[in-house]
């Protein structure tokens, strides 16, 4: 894989210099130089052929009332948006006004968890702006190169070295300068990788820059010292959040507690929930606001403004503050459940955490059944475990009464489906392994790619190849990010 090498962006030159690893996955390779130089198209680039709009046939006339209906709809799925932009011919931004190309962008960047496949249509929508020589502005370069850095659940140095180029490009080639929120999603990507030189360069890049620390940002640093296992890292991260007159909702308390976990810091988890509990009681038992993810970060950004329209008004951010709901929060659960699935082991904490949610009315939803189920294959299948058969078995017939219900928020994905069928090869035999992959085909919505997938996973769980060192089964005893991949 070739190095990225450029005059103008010394921090890409120290994270993306690729070590030749005879085939294996690329190393990081540190480099003495440091940060950005310069900015802007070199001077003997030429100048782009001017954008030209295209006039549409009748059949692409009738492609772009579609791509205009769909669009016209919050809630479409990006593969929707884009299979109706694909009816367009090459390259079909060139067909659009702008104000709909800046629509049909935003839409297809807004996407509950990133994937390979939500990152290749998103960028091939981008590299027609490139082949039509139409402006990218800087919050659709942002999504190019989260895509580029998050569409897989472990983050390696070849994410990290696509995100900068896409950086790279967009600062040195397309001359848009970043901002707060192009660091952001860099630091994210680089602590996420575990490159962690390479976010404390971004850091002080933003320093360089006096680019402030946004809400994002700020949150990021306290989940930057939990993967690091640094309780104090979190604490001063928290305080300095604070300190900056952000608001303080559930998405930064969540945050914190997860941290403290991965911290090892059991007990200072404990104590945030112990105080969220008391912050409920006093509240007289408010139900739980449940978002969906696109609410949440819409209430991010709104709070994050705020923070900059009432900076000189510290009266609004308190009254501001104090609507904020602080109390047990679904998110927090999943991150302990997760704690006691990987780290601990402890059924029974777990269950007292499952009554707790009940009693202050919260839900169980899909991601948790996953990392329960995850339990089972971790610590099931042992002499003396408490995970054993039978309460795996009562799980599944939970789970199916709540899939017989259309309970919001569960239903049958890919990762839950293999998870099952690891659960149970780990504490069942192989018959009951096979008949638990029939009944759950027999409910899950799926396309033939998933299935054969999963059918592929299941074949070499009930017989792996002698030597493989799978590792599924075995506990890593470090907590893992949501999708559970």
């Amino acid at each position: 894989m070739r190095a990225i090498s450029t005059s103008h962006l010394r921090l890409a030159r120290y994270a993306c210099s690729v070590e030749s690893n005879e085939g294996g996955t690329p190393k990081l390779a540190p480099s003495a130089r440091s940060l950005v130089e310069n900015h802007g198209k070199p001077e003997t680039e030429a100048d782009p052929v001017p954008y030209q709009v295209r006039i549409p046939t009748q059949d692409e006339q009738a492609a772009i009332l579609e791509l205009l209906r769909v669009l016209d709809k919050e809630d479409t799925e990006q593969k929707q948006i884009f299979d109706a932009y694909s009816a367009l011919s090459s390259p079909g931004v060139a067909f659009l006004e702008g104000k709909t190309r800046r629509l049909l962008l935003r839409r297809m960047s807004q996407v509950e968890v990133k994937s390979r496949k939500s990152m290749m249509r998103y960028l091939s929508v981008i590299d027609d702006m490139k082949a039509a020589n139409i402006e990218i502005i800087e919050a659709e370069w942002n999504s190019a190169i989260a895509f580029a850095g998050r569409c897989y659940q472990q983050v390696t140095a070849v994410e990290v070295e696509a995100a900068l180029r896409i950086w790279k490009e967009m600062e040195e080639e397309a001359g848009v300068r970043s901002g707060h929120v192009t660091f952001s999603i860099l630091f994210d990507i680089a602590t996420k990788a575990g490159k962690y030189v390479l976010a404390e360069m971004i850091l002080k890049e933003m320093a360089s820059r006096n680019i402030r620390l946004n809400r994002f940002a700020h949150v990021g640093l306290i989940y930057y010292y939990g993967v690091r296992q640094d309780g104090q890292g979190v604490r001063k991260a928290y305080r300095e959040l604070v300190e900056a007159g952000h608001i303080v909702d559930c998405v930064v308390l969540n945050c914190v507690v997860a941290s403290f976990l991965r911290a090892r810091e059991f007990p200072a988890a404990e104590m945030v929930y112990e105080r969220r509990k008391k912050l409920f009681t006093q509240m007289g038992g408010t139900k739980v606001p449940v978002m969906n993810w696109k609410k949440t970060r819409e209430l991010g950004n709104v709070l994050d403004k705020a923070t900059l329209a009432w900076a000189e008004e510290r009266q609004m951010l308190q009254q501001i503050q104090a609507e904020q709901y602080l109390g047990p929060h679904p998110r927090m659960y999943t991150s302990f459940i997760e704690y006691h699935v990987s780290v601990s082991g402890e059924l029974r904490q777990l269950t007292n955490l499952l009554d707790e949610m009940q009693s202050f009315g919260i839900p169980m939803d899909g991601r948790m059944f996953v990392k329960i189920f995850k339990g089972f294959a971790y610590n099931g299948g042992v002499k003396y475990t408490s995970w054993t058969r039978a309460r795996l078995e009562h799980v599944w017939t939970a789970l199916k009464s709540m899939l017989d219900s259309d309970i919001e928020n569960i239903s049958l994905q890919k990762w839950m489906v293999i998870w099952i069928i690891r659960a149970f090869a780990k504490c069942s035999e192989k018959e009951r392994t096979r008949e638990m992959w029939g009944e759950v085909r027999s409910r899950w919505k799926s396309d033939p790619e998933e299935t054969s997938s999963v059918h592929h996973i299941l074949t070499d769980t009930l017989n792996p190849v002698p030597g493989s060192n799978a590792s599924w089964n075995r506990k890593t005893y470090k907590m893992t990010e949501d999708n559970d991949e």
